[in-house]
């Protein structure tokens, strides 16, 4: 600000000083242009009185070292003439003041030399005898001029310019010293110019705002180490590249890592699940992975960081979860067990029931037995069915080819077989949203919608509803199946998805049912690449949402 205070300064100071020079010396030049005018009228006055009364022969003794003077006949020869031996001997009625002075009685006009050095001023006027006097001077022209006033003209402009150099340092410094001086700590209390006053009572306002800013955002970091040290669970924030930004105990505990301040992630473990985890949500995609580490097993959620659409960073989640999995690694060997065992009698028991159900036997009791072993015969099978299913998901061993499936016409057709379940439990069940296309295995998200769907029948009360409400953005579908049913206590909710788990252990047996609903949609999610979102409260109602990507690369 000083320095274009002062240049700015320092131009109109030396732009006014040219501007003035160059404006007096017009002035003068043309004020004495003027007078040398009216010194060649008068004297033209005096000559051509003294011509008329005494002839041209007023010529012979008169001297006029400055000017010249010249009687010409009206057709442009010359009668007397002051020059000396410098004789005029071409027509002079060419010439501009001879021709007005011939017509109007007077005329001027001004020639150059040939160097354009000297410039000389003519003055004409008839005399009554027809005869034209004419009285011219030589005068420098305004460059030769100007060419002697060089020197000293510089000297000026090299004054003007040295007190316009220290003016210009001073008044800049001088408008620059309150500015300088600002106490920004308290703006307020600073005496400098009025016009600044609005702007230093922002100042004021915005600095308070950011002290309060800078207190609440130390308060929230403080919680916010407070709530990530006492996590079981390992908590990572990554820079774009990988390198380790903020970590907790558990973190080190978990990888057993020790001072990765500013290091690279991949410096201290280089598993590939865990390479690959860091490269893909480094390019924006949310991971989970599962790896193997010191005889333990982590499960391990990335999800990246976007900024204006682009990654900056990412969070990892590192969950210890070798006593679920080996729970679950027995389970999964149990059910595939037991179904490929109990599918065959089970369907045979189901014949001979159904044999007996015809009443072909003893009418007494078999019909009732025949009845209760039917119905158990068809819950086993369904069971056995949906631990089949469950297998084949894990297994990844499902050979079912992707296509492209509307959710909406395929909730009307589950709606439309599922109808009567409703109209016996006395529940509303609609679909309502958009027609939306996802790339997936038809069979798996009939299963998933079927068994979301079901849920929301048996787990309803009598007269409420049952809804299935199709979205879509740019670049994902959601499926959400919401009800007014019983809902889920909030210490339950992380449980749901487990295979044989129930929340209502009475209720469920009323309604029926094996328990493997909700697992099979989760394993149908993770089949699809899609994420699933659990809303409940209890005597409220519940609403699960599977969100699926667009994209056929599940």
């Amino acid at each position: 600000m000083n320095k274009k205070i002062f240049r700015s300064t320092l131009l109109v100071a030396l732009v006014v000083l040219f501007a003035s020079v160059v404006l007096i010396l017009g002035i003068l030049l043309d004020f004495f242009e003027r007078q040398i005018r009216n010194e060649l009228k008068s004297e033209a006055a005096y000559i051509s009185h003294a011509i008329q009364t005494s002839g041209p022969s007023f010529f012979e003794n008169l001297e006029s070292p400055d000017k010249r003077i010249t009687l010409i006949s009206p057709d442009g020869n010359v009668i007397a003439d002051t020059s000396g031996g410098d004789a005029i001997t071409d027509n002079q009625a060419k010439h501009e003041e001879i021709r007005k002075a011939l017509s109007s009685g007077e005329g001027t006009s001004i020639r150059y030399s040939g160097t354009r050095t000297e410039k000389t001023i003519y003055y004409a006027i008839r005399l009554d005898d027809g005869n034209v006097l004419r009285v011219s001077t030589t005068q420098f022209s305004a460059f030769t001029i100007l060419l002697g006033l060089l020197h000293p003209m510089i000297f000026v402009f090299v004054i003007a310019f040295i007190l316009s150099l220290v003016l210009s340092y001073r008044i800049s410094s001088s408008i620059v010293k309150p500015i300088n001086s600002l106490n920004l700590d308290n703006p307020t209390a600073c005496n400098t110019y009025e016009e600044l006053s609005p702007l230093l009572s922002k100042i004021a306002a915005q600095g308070r705002i950011i002290e309060r800013r800078i207190k609440e955002e130390r308060r929230k970091r403080e919680e916010f180490l407070l709530i990530t040290e006492n996590m079981s669970e390992g908590f990572l924030t990554l820079d774009e590249v990988g390198n380790i930004l903020t970590y907790n105990s558990a973190a080190l505990r978990l990888l057993g890592m020790e001072n990765p301040d500013g290091a690279n992630l991949l410096t201290f473990n280089c598993a590939g699940e865990l390479r690959t985890l860091v490269s893909n949500v480094l390019d924006g995609n949310r991971t989970e992975c599962e790896i193997s580490l010191n005889g333990k097993i982590y499960n391990i959620i990335a999800n990246p960081v976007f900024d204006e659409g682009k990654v900056i960073g990412a969070i990892i989640i590192i969950l210890d979860i070798t006593e679920e999995h080996g729970r679950e690694q027995l389970r999964r060997e149990f059910t595939s067990n037991v179904s490929h065992e109990l599918k065959t009698p089970l369907t045979s028991i189901s014949g001979f029931a159904e044999i007996m159900k015809s009443g072909e036997t003893d009418p007494s009791t078999v019909v009732d037995f025949s009845s209760s072993i039917y119905d158990e015969a068809q819950r086993l099978i369904t069971l056995v069915s949906d631990i089949i299913k469950l297998s084949e998901l894990d297994e990844g061993s499902v050979q079912i080819d992707k296509e492209t499936v509307d959710l909406y016409e395929l909730s009307c057709e589950i709606v439309s077989r599922l109808s009567s379940n409703a109209e016996k439990a006395a529940v509303m069940l609609s679909v309502s949203g958009v027609h939306a296309e996802i790339c997936g295995a038809r069979k798996i998200l009939d299963e998933m919608i079927y068994n979301l769907c079901d849920n929301a029948i048996k787990y309803n009360r009598r007269n409420g509803r049952a809804d299935i409400l199709i979205s879509e953005d740019e670049a994902s579908v959601k499926l959400t199946v919401s009800d007014t049913g019983i809902g889920i206590p909030a210490s339950e909710q992380s449980r749901v998805f487990e295979r044989f788990y129930r929340v209502d252990k009475s209720h469920s047996k009323d309604v029926g049912g094996t328990g493997l609903g909700l697992s099979i949609v989760k394993h149908g999610s993770i089949y699809h690449n899609a994420s699933i979102d659990l809303d409940s409260t209890p005597e409220k109602g519940t609403a699960i949402t599977v969100t699926f990507k667009k994209s056929c690369d599940v």
